[in-house]
């Protein structure tokens, strides 16, 4: 009976600075920190949307007239939101195909 050889890590450049963290290489699979990437997610969520919140007091209150940047800041805080959603979805897909599996 022959092993399986364990999964290489590719090498794409910058692919470490989008998860925001180095994936882990070990001799027997590739190990990406699961819960640190909710938790960057979370994070990014909660500081996209007081970054958003921040700009449009400023717009509200009159201390500033840049449309543009409450704008931009708006559009980081939905895609954050949306990447967390994604993240949260692809979870709970791979625990129901974890849970139909026949034991």
């Amino acid at each position: 009976m022959s092993t399986i050889p364990p999964i290489q890590k590719i090498a794409l450049p910058g692919i470490e600075d989008l998860l925001g963290k180095t994936a882990q290489v070990s001799d027997a699979s590739v190990q990406v920190p699961f819960q640190s990437l909710f938790q960057d997610a979370v994070g990014d969520v909660m500081q996209t949307g007081a970054a958003k919140d921040g700009e449009v007091e400023k717009i509200v209150t009159g201390q500033t007239d840049n449309l543009h940047d409450a704008v931009i800041a708006s559009q980081k805080f939905s895609l954050s939101v949306d990447l967390l959603v994604q993240l949260r979805n692809k979870a709970l897909d791979a625990y129901k195909e974890i849970m139909q599996i026949g034991v």
